[in-house]
C-alpha cells in the first residue's frame, strides 16, 4: 500500500484519540454510554435548587472544572426559544427514554402557561403544550392593580406559572400551577402531565380551592376562604413522601390574603393537606424569593413567613391591627397566628401542625417597617439538624430545626445570628469542600458573601468578592455544582443593571471558585457572544451534566458549556 493511501487511516486514528480525550465527555467509570446518549452524565435537577434541603448543591459534577470555566473554553452553546419570560427553574430529567431517543430532557414552565421539554444537549424540541383553560386567558399585572398595587410592577406582564414545578421520574410526571381568568373569575389549577408526551395524567387537571374556620381577614359567617387572585403561588413546589406541597404569599400584599399550604396526593391529586397560617388574622405570605418549600425525609416542612398577625387573638397581633409589645410570652400550643416566623410543620390528619418556631422578638418592628422575615430563601444545611433563615432587616438566623427557639427576650435561643445590613431578596447555596463547607449569600446592595461553616456554626467574618454585585431591590440567585468535595464552582445569576425589583433589567451569569470566591472564573460580560439577554427575577441557574441552565425575560433559556 502507498504512503498516501495510509493518510486518511491516519488523521481518522488522530480524530479518535482526540474524542478519547474530549473533557465534555468525562468517563462513567465503565466506559459505557447508554443507546442513543449524546452525553455521558444523565444527572437529574427534579426540583428547585436540585432536591428538598435547597441547599443548591449539584456535587456530581464531573465535566465543569475550576481550570476549564474559563473564557477560552467556556460560553454559551446554543438558546432553547419559549414563548413568555420563566420565573421558574428549569428542570432535568437525565436519561429518559422519549420517543424513540433516551436523552438528557430540559423542562422549563413560563408564565404564558407553557411547559417545554427540549433535549438538554442539542436543543431538540420534543412538545410544547399551553395549559391555559379553554375560554380563558392568562392573568397579568393588571389584574392586580388595586388600592396601593398600581401600578403592580413585581410582574412584567403575565402571571401564570410561576412557582417552580417538580418532577417525579418514577411516574414519569411534572406537577405545576397554571392560572387562568376570564378577567372576571380566576382560578388555579395543579396539573400533573406526562413528561414524555405532554398529556395530562388521570385526574389532571384538579382546580384548586379551600376554606378553613376562623375570624381572620376576609373571613365570611366564620370560614376563611383561598382567594385564587389576591394569593400568588410564588415558592417552588415540593415531593415529600408521596405528597405534592404547594404554598401561597400574594401580589403586592393586596388583602384579604393569608399564607396557605396545601398538599395532594401525588397518585390521585386529592387534595389531602389545608393548612392557614394566620387563621383569625390577615396575610403571613410565604414568599423567600422563590426557593422551594424545603422538606425533611421524615415528611416535616420548613418554611418561612411574612408581615403578618403574630398570636392568639390580640396577644400578638399585625400592626394593621393593633399591637401589644408587653404582652407575656405566648403557649405555643395555643399561637393560632403565625406570621414573621420560621416554622416547622409536621402532617398531623389533613393539616399541619407546628412541631417548633421562632419568632423574633422585634417583630412589632419588623411589621411596622415592612421587614419580613421570610423574604430570603431558605434551607437546611445538608447532613445536619440546622435550618438557615433570613429577614429582610439584615439579620441571618441559624436555627436547630427540631427547637428553633420560640418566641423569647432570651438572645441565645437561636444557634447563631449574623447580621449583614440588607434587604435579603436572594438565594444562598452550600457548598461541601475536602475541608471547609460554605455558605453564600449575595443580597441586594452588597457584596457576595461566603461564610465558612464547621462544628454547627459560621464563622462571624465573611470571605467578600472584591467587587459590589446587584443593586435595587432582587438579589442574586445562588447555585453549586463540584465533583464530590473537589472543583466547586458558585454560579450567581442578577441584574448588572436597574431594578429588577420592579422593572425589566440586562443580567449577568458570573462563576466563581467556591472554596475561594476572591477568584472569579468566568463572567457572560467577558465575550459579546455569551450575553444573556434580560434577567429572570428569583429563577436560579442549573446546573447538570456539563452545562448550565439559565432562564431568562428574553423568552429563552441559554444553555452554556465547554466549547
Amino acid at each position: 500500500m502507498c504512503k498516501k493511501n495510509l493518510l486518511p487511516i491516519l488523521l481518522l486514528l488522530v480524530c479518535f484519540a482526540c474524542k478519547k480525550k474530549d473533557p465534555v465527555h468525562p468517563t462513567n467509570g465503565n466506559g459505557n454510554t447508554p443507546a442513543d446518549s449524546t452525553n455521558i452524565q444523565h444527572v437529574s435537577v427534579l426540583t428547585q435548587h436540585n432536591d428538598n434541603t435547597r441547599a443548591g448543591l449539584n456535587n456530581q459534577e464531573t465535566a465543569l472544572t475550576t481550570t476549564n470555566v474559563t473564557s477560552a473554553h467556556f460560553g454559551k452553546l446554543f438558546e432553547l426559544s419559549v414563548d413568555d419570560q420563566t420565573y421558574s427553574q428549569p428542570l432535568i430529567v437525565g436519561n429518559l427514554t422519549i420517543g424513540s431517543k433516551t436523552r438528557n430532557v430540559v423542562f422549563i414552565a413560563t408564565v404564558n402557561n407553557s411547559i417545554y421539554a427540549y433535549d438538554a444537549d442539542n436543543g431538540t424540541l420534543f412538545w410544547q403544550q399551553n395549559y391555559t383553560q379553554a375560554g380563558m386567558r392568562t392573568p397579568n399585572n393588571a389584574d392586580m392593580n388595586s388600592g396601593w398595587c398600581n401600578p403592580y410592577t413585581d410582574f412584567s406582564y403575565n402571571i401564570g406559572i410561576v412557582g417552580t414545578p417538580v418532577i417525579d421520574p418514577t411516574s414519569q410526571t411534572i406537577y405545576f400551577v397554571a392560572r387562568s381568568t376570564d378577567s372576571k373569575n380566576f382560578v388555579q389549577y395543579l396539573h400533573a402531565v406526562n413528561i414524555t408526551t405532554g398529556a395530562e395524567q388521570a385526574g389532571s387537571p384538579v382546580k384548586i380551592t379551600a376554606s378553613v374556620p376562623g375570624t381572620g381577614d376576609g373571613a365570611v359567617n366564620g370560614v376563611v376562604s383561598f382567594d385564587p387572585r389576591r394569593n400568588n403561588q410564588r415558592q417552588g413546589l415540593a415531593l415529600v413522601n408521596g405528597t405534592v406541597y404547594i404554598s401561597y404569599s400574594s401580589h403586592c400584599d393586596w388583602n384579604p390574603y393569608h399564607g396557605w399550604i396545601f398538599g395532594y396526593d401525588a397518585k390521585s391529586l386529592a387534595q389531602t393537606i389545608v393548612y392557614n397560617d394566620t387563621p383569625s388574622g390577615e396575610a403571613g405570605g410565604m414568599w423567600e424569593s422563590g426557593m422551594g418549600i424545603a422538606a425533611d425525609a421524615q415528611g416535616s416542612l420548613y418554611v418561612t413567613t411574612g408581615n403578618g398577625t403574630v398570636g392568639q387573638g390580640n396577644l400578638f397581633s399585625s400592626s394593621s391591627n393593633g399591637t401589644n409589645e408587653n404582652s407575656p410570652n405566648p403557649d405555643p400550643a395555643n399561637l393560632t397566628n403565625r406570621s414573621e416566623s420560621a416554622l416547622k410543620l409536621t402532617p398531623s390528619g389533613n393539616t399541619m401542625q407546628v412541631s417548633s418556631y421562632f419568632t423574633p422578638t422585634n417583630y412589632v418592628d419588623l411589621n411596622t417597617n415592612d421587614l419580613d422575615y421570610g423574604v430570603m430563601g431558605t434551607f437546611l444545611i445538608p447532613n445536619s439538624n440546622l435550618f438557615v433563615t433570613g429577614c429582610k432587616d439584615g439579620n441571618i438566623y441559624l436555627l436547630d430545626k427540631d427547637n428553633m427557639g420560640g418566641y423569647s427576650s432570651v438572645a441565645n435561643q437561636v444557634v447563631q445570628t449574623i447580621p449583614i445590613n440588607n434587604a435579603m431578596h436572594c438565594q444562598p447555596s452550600f457548598f461541601q469542600g475536602a475541608g471547609n463547607a460554605y455558605v453564600y449569600f449575595w443580597s441586594e446592595n452588597d457584596k457576595l458573601r461566603s461564610y465558612a461553616f464547621n462544628n454547627g456554626k459560621f464563622a462571624f467574618t465573611p470571605t467578600t468578592s472584591p467587587d459590589s454585585g446587584p443593586g435595587g431591590g432582587s438579589g442574586a440567585m445562588l447555585s453549586v455544582s463540584s465533583n464530590g468535595t473537589s472543583n466547586g464552582i458558585l454560579w450567581a445569576w442578577y441584574a448588572s443593571t436597574g431594578d429588577a425589583g420592579g422593572q425589566t433589567s440586562p443580567g449577568i451569569l458570573r462563576a466563581f471558585d467556591a472554596s475561594n470566591i476572591t477568584k472569579e472564573l468566568w463572567n457572560s460580560g467577558q465575550n459579546a457572544n455569551d450575553f444573556p439577554g434580560y434577567y429572570a427575577k428569583f429563577c436560579a441557574p442549573t446546573i447538570a451534566n456539563g452545562k448550565v441552565y439559565l432562564g431568562t425575560f428574553s423568552h429563552k433559556v441559554i444553555v452554556y458549556g465547554l466549547k
